[in-house]
């Protein structure tokens, strides 16, 4: 997965990475929107996203930073699709 976040926007974008051997759902995954970033509380605010069931959903996470990673964790929840899961994430930094 790949993330890019600017002083106001986040967007990500996801390749499957099994080349859709293991499934039928789409191989490709992207999306975006603002969020906000208060201590250490990072929460996303899903504005657009190739699953329009998602859109306009809140998800806040935990971050640490550490050296050239950024790490997530937090809660995806979205109670009219019955998913609640834990996720954890970790980003390298690639460029300044």
């Amino acid at each position: 997965m790949i993330k890019i976040i600017t002083p106001t926007h986040f967007a990500f974008f996801s390749h499957d990475l099994t080349m859709g051997k293991d499934t039928a759902t789409a191989a490709f995954s992207g999306g975006g929107g603002t969020y906000t970033l208060k201590d250490s509380v990072y929460t996303e605010h899903l504005e657009y996203f190739n699953l329009r069931e998602w859109e306009d959903h809140t998800f806040p996470f935990v971050v640490t930073i550490q050296n050239d990673t950024l790490t997530q964790q937090g809660v995806e929840k979205v109670e009219e699709l019955g998913i609640e899961r834990l996720i954890v994430e970790k980003y390298r930094r690639v460029s300044k």
